[in-house]
């Protein structure tokens, strides 16, 4: 069994320093590993990614992270990415990457992913420049999840997840103002998942969302939004098979409760 800690839209800045750790120096007792989905800084800064940085430097499990838009908000985002990568977090956007848990091959393939909305009610290809290059990026990132969920395949990972910020489904935003879902994710992420196959797919951004969520292809989708589940963490179960196939039963154990997360999506 993996345990898959996570938890997105923590929103650290001046001020926040010490709110998470001690919650995530409890992850060695429930947890193989920490997933964070993006906005882990409110306005994208380095001085706020070192708050970041300072919460979850030397724990007892790997980070595995992507960046939010709250992280790109001041143009620094390669910035706040080194500043992670000091505290020893692994930082994704269109890779992967793979951790031996008790002797199991974990794979993570993490990207931000963008918006654009969902089946029957998308963007497309089409139009001004400024409209085909907003679907197009979202395609891209979208391929690159889908290439590095393959190459986690041909590595042998036991297990794979994909790491998101914006939503592959609609499902996990019931909540949200139906106006504002072309712009918390987007269906190209789900397909993506379902055609390179995956265990979990974990994203954040929509605070006002649901947890539970699924792709059309019986992938589970977790919305890890803080303000989402309510505490500093959320854990997930995922069973390890001998042969590849979908897996994990998507069971949450309590993380230890903070305060809520501040800031926009």
């Amino acid at each position: 069994m993996i345990r898959v800690a996570a938890v997105g839209d923590i929103h650290l800045g001046p001020g926040s320093a010490g709110v998470l750790r001690p919650a995530f120096e409890s992850l060695g007792d429930c947890a193989d590993l920490l997933l964070l989905a993006g906005d882990l800084t409110r306005h994208g800064t380095v001085q706020e990614a070192e708050i970041v940085a300072g919460e979850v430097r030397g724990l007892d499990v790997p980070v595995v992270a992507v960046l939010g838009n709250h992280d790109y908000q001041s143009d620094q985002q390669d910035e706040v990415t080194a500043a992670l990568d000091s505290a020893g977090v692994t930082v994704l956007e269109g890779a992967g990457t793979v951790l031996s848990v008790g002797g199991t091959r974990v794979g993570i393939a993490g990207t931000k992913g963008f918006g654009g909305g969902f089946a029957g009610r998308s963007g497309g290809e089409f139009g001004e420049p400024v409209m085909k290059e907003f679907i197009r990026y979202t395609r891209r990132c979208a391929d690159g999840l889908r290439d590095s969920l393959t190459m986690l395949s041909e590595a042998d990972c036991a297990v794979r997840i994909a790491l998101t910020h914006y939503a592959p489904v609609p499902d996990t935003l019931a909540g949200e103002p139906l106006e504002i879902y072309p712009f918390l994710g987007s269906y190209l992420l789900a397909e993506a998942v379902d055609e390179a196959g995956a265990d979990l797919a974990v994203h954040g951004h929509a605070h006002m969302g649901t947890e539970h969520g699924m792709t059309s292809a019986g992938v589970r989708v977790r919305n890890v939004a803080q303000p989402v589940i309510g505490r500093a963490f959320a854990v997930y179960h995922l069973p390890v098979h001998a042969g590849r196939g979908p897996s994990g039963d998507g069971a949450v154990s309590a993380g230890a409760a903070v305060g809520s997360a501040a800031g926009r999506r």
